[in-house]
């Protein structure tokens, strides 16, 4: 298998060049994202390999079918860069639907520490020899409730750690799993009842059509007063600019984001030389109670190991014309797009 790895950085080289030779695939790294534009390069190629925000839209997958690319390979869970509906028939779209829930979910309850405790300002103090402790009065977590969206693995993981602070947890799904609602003592709720009772609201669910800016004034005003907003899922979840009103009103407390509606253009680069232009993204910076990374939560040794070994071992199925667990696909008599992860 000769594979195109776009938007390649340093580490995933490092992780796919210590397995890819046992795979037998045959891997080029391209520092450019996949798009129309750069799709020709995919020629010659049986497969390319993308992350999150590479654009696979109808046009790139009439250029890379027309160029014989017979599989798509998602080195990442979310699939909402990629057409697969258009996909179905021409190019099989495979994923790496969990390559390490505990990274997300010790990040995600870090960033809300980080809030709470106020740790990035006490540390900016002491590093300048200022050890006062004006303006870091926290608050604890401690019989708190956090209102998670979407109970997926990850989730799954974040709420045990809440479990073991003491914090009370609600949650929704559109697909409620009750048997894992008593295993980890959450309480599934509507999103209304998230939004009335949660001190901090978590997501965790896919990015959908339907739950684009699913946080937004509207559903903003529904929240407790000093709600903390953390999101390690999609940006487009969260429409920022609702978000930086509300938090420079009050009506947030914070925010924790590992993801920006807008990321693609700057996330993964370092852009400190350059500067950015997004006005938006520049603002949401400036707030004080804004923690905002750039999309690292999953980035851990034992992740990038994962995303490596099942990303081959997706291709070495398909080789092999063997069952594809982590394939993605369009299902006409459902009118869904399934993954077989549920």
């Amino acid at each position: 298998m000769k594979l195109i790895l776009f938007d390649a950085k340093p580490y995933d080289k490092e992780y796919f060049d210590m397995y890819s030779r046992e795979y037998n695939v045959d891997i080029v790294y391209e520092d450019k994202k996949l798009t129309f534009e750069t799709c020709h390069l995919a020629n010659g190629f049986d497969a390319v390999c993308i992350f999150v925000n590479d654009v696979v839209d109808k046009e790139v997958i009439d250029k890379l079918h027309e160029f014989g690319i017979k599989l798509i390979v998602l080195r990442c869970a979310g699939y909402n860069g990629v057409d697969i509906k258009y996909a179905k028939n021409k190019i099989t779209v495979v994923r790496v639907p969990a390559y390490s829930p505990n990274s997300i979910a010790e990040i995600s309850i870090g960033m809300i520490l980080t809030l709470t405790r106020k740790i990035n300002k006490a540390i900016n103090k002491t590093k300048n020899y200022n050890f006062s402790l004006e303006g870091l009065v926290g608050f604890d977590l401690f019989n708190r409730t956090v209102g998670i969206i979407g109970t997926g693995k990850i989730a799954q993981e974040f709420m045990k750690i809440l479990s073991g602070i003491g914090m009370k947890i609600l949650a929704y799904d559109l697909y409620p799993n009750y048997e894992l609602e008593s295993k980890l003592g959450f309480k599934y709720v509507d999103l209304d009842t998230i939004y009335k009772e949660s001190d901090i609201i978590s997501l965790h669910c896919p990015l959908t059509s339907d739950n684009a800016h699913m946080i937004n004034k509207d559903s903003i005003s529904k929240m407790k007063d000093r709600v903390i907003i953390v999101n390690t899922a999609r940006g487009m979840l969260i429409d920022t600019k609702a978000l930086i009103d509300a938090i420079k009103s009050g009506k947030v407390y914070g925010a924790a984001l590992d993801v920006y509606e807008n990321e693609k253009n700057y996330f993964f680069n370092d852009c400190s030389e350059t500067g950015i232009d997004d006005e938006m993204l520049k603002e949401l910076l400036s707030l004080e109670n804004v923690i905002l990374f750039s999309h690292q939560a999953y980035l851990t040794e034992e992740a990038l190991t994962n995303i490596a070994l099942v990303s081959l071992n997706n291709i070495k199925s398909f080789c092999n014309n063997e069952f594809l667990n982590n394939e993605v696909f369009y299902d006409e008599l459902q009118d869904k797009i399934v993954d077989f992860r549920k």
